[in-house]
């Protein structure tokens, strides 16, 4: 704990699996059926909006069929036994569920933006909604009609809080990354970007990553079964 104090971990759709949501890359996930342009583009939105609201409307109504797991408890546990020593955890998710948050952490990026979160293209706001929209949706503040799209960074667009990221990397003992294929960038560089920094760092993966061998330490398993132990040895050390 002297040595370790300030941690960043970053998430990926593995760990979010394990509680029951489905990944884009793996068999059976939602790419087989709907391709990435249709769903996951501001052309695809473009193109057929309905098709995107839909889709969009039926992952936030899945967040209701899920729990987070242990992993997630395990991180939310560590974030606070970490500020009671004067530390800090960062988490850094790939995800747009709510699973970290409902398990208990406080401290999250979610780079990729959230799937209760919408953003009207009309006056520029993004507020937090659980709702189905449809192009007959108007926007709370403004009132504008059929321009709240979800809040969820697509291919082509930014990731969200990138410079606030690539500070907490800097300041950073340990990086951790948790149930990632290391295929997305920019999040797939920062285990590149830790070792340039001399930072330890650490996989958790269910299979090697792309960029496994840039980690010092990889572990493979379940993230809900290789998570706690590890935390446990952060807060044993």
């Amino acid at each position: 704990m002297s040595k370790i104090k300030n941690i960043v971990v970053l998430t990926g759709a593995g760990i979010s699996a394990e509680s029951g949501i489905r990944t884009f890359r793996d068999t059976g996930g939602l790419w087989e059926d709907h391709s990435i342009d249709e769903v996951a583009t501001p052309e695809g939105y473009a193109a057929n909006p309905e098709l995107v609201l839909s889709f969009y409307n039926a992952r936030r109504a899945q967040l209701s069929t899920v729990e987070p797991n242990p992993a997630h408890e395990a991180l939310a546990r560590l974030e606070q036994r970490l500020l009671e020593k004067g530390g800090l955890l960062t988490i850094v998710t790939q995800n747009v569920d709510d699973l970290h948050e409902r398990g208990g952490a406080k401290n999250i990026i979610h780079m990729h933006g959230e799937l209760l979160s919408q953003w009207c293209r009309a006056c520029d706001t993004k507020f937090k909604s659980a709702e189905a929209f449809t192009l007959e949706s108007h926007c709370p503040k403004c009132d504008a009609k059929g321009k709240v799209r979800p809040d969820i960074v697509w291919f082509g667009e930014m990731p969200y809080f990138m410079d606030t990221i690539e500070a907490h990397i800097l300041n950073c003992d340990l990086f951790v990354s948790i149930g990632t294929s290391g295929a997305v960038y920019p999040a797939a560089g920062y285990v590149q970007m830790a070792r340039g920094l001399n930072k330890q760092t650490l996989e958790i993966n269910l299979d090697p990553s792309e960029g496994s061998y840039f980690f010092h330490e990889t572990r493979l398993g379940k993230a809900g079964e290789l998570v706690p132990v590890w935390v446990d040895e952060i807060l044993n050390a």
